[in-house]
């Protein structure tokens, strides 16, 4: 399904854009080199989500996503980038993130550590592609805007993930 992604509470907020979303994923990576080969070690993966309304023309289902055990998969477009390096001095916005997460930009030397930090979101209103298997409930509590009183929800099983995907290339032209 395309659809547009709205939250159910209090965003989220990307810890380096600060943009509003019902999910993120962040990477933290610091080069290493052992003289011969280089590679990137990943200090930081975080991942948060909650659940969330998909809407295409007036009509809602909710997804509702759990991290433990991790009911989903997803495959998400990295919103922003940023490096730094030996000549390649961190912005103050990066300097101060690395610092949330008790990292230092430099080393003992006082020299820039390599690092790169990327970012993907769904922001709200942002057009997604989820599948899953959807099941009919009743509503508690009125949705504002919604005058049913059941709403399909996304689920997954055992056997099935749901799946979560903002990649443009992924969006059908087909309708739900």
């Amino acid at each position: 399904m395309n659809l547009q992604g709205l939250q159910v509470k209090e965003p989220l907020i990307a810890p380096f854009s600060k943009r509003k979303c019902v999910f993120y994923v962040i990477k933290i990576e610091q080069q290493k080199s052992n003289g011969k080969q280089q590679r990137w070690r990943t200090i930081v993966h975080e991942e948060k989500v909650q659940d969330f309304f998909l809407e295409k023309n007036s009509d809602f289902a909710m997804v509702r996503l759990h991290q433990n055990p991790k009911n989903y998969t997803s495959y998400l477009v990295a919103d922003k980038k940023i490096k730094s390096g030996t000549f390649n001095d961190p912005t103050r916005e990066f300097k101060a993130l690395l610092e949330s997460y008790h990292i230092k930009s430099d080393n003992f030397l006082g020299l820039n550590k390599t690092l790169r930090y990327s970012e993907a979101i769904i922001e709200i209103g942002e057009e997604i592609t989820v599948a899953g298997i959807a099941k009919w409930k009743s509503l508690r509590e009125p949705i504002e805007g919604y005058s049913y009183s059941k709403i399909a929800e996304l689920e997954s099983s055992d056997k099935q993930k749901l799946i979560i995907t903002d990649l443009p290339n992924i969006k059908s032209k087909k309708r739900f």
